[in-house]
């Protein structure tokens, strides 16, 4: 077994009237059950969209520093995530797969190292 992240940036998203963002919710809850169901979910959430909330810490020669904001602000950011325990690479396309469909965007799918 290997675990994958699968996971979207925020910016991927797109525009979109709340009324279809509300049809989507219950289309990526019965993915995720199906996860469970297989004994192949380890964890999935959404993530803060809010970046004032953001913080980071930076490592110099004085040690490490936090601070508030993105590391890189501008570039794109992780807007949501599951990560899948299963047998090997295809397992983990069908479930992105399953999870970009129901979402409505694309998803991005990494080995856990």
């Amino acid at each position: 077994m290997a675990q994958y992240i699968i996971y979207f940036n925020q910016q991927w998203v797109g525009e979109h009237p709340d009324e279809w963002f509300a049809a989507r919710g219950p289309l990526v809850r019965v993915v995720v059950d199906e996860i469970r169901s297989a004994g192949e979910y380890v964890f999935a959430g959404g993530v803060d969209e809010d970046m004032s909330r953001a913080f980071r810490v930076s490592v110099t020669d004085a040690g490490a520093q936090i601070q508030s904001g993105q590391h890189a602000p501008g570039e794109p950011y992780i807007g949501g995530f599951t990560i899948v325990d299963v047998e090997g690479d295809e397992k983990a396309k069908f479930w992105a797969r399953a999870i970009a469909e129901a979402c409505g965007w694309a998803q991005e799918v990494r080995r856990i190292m």
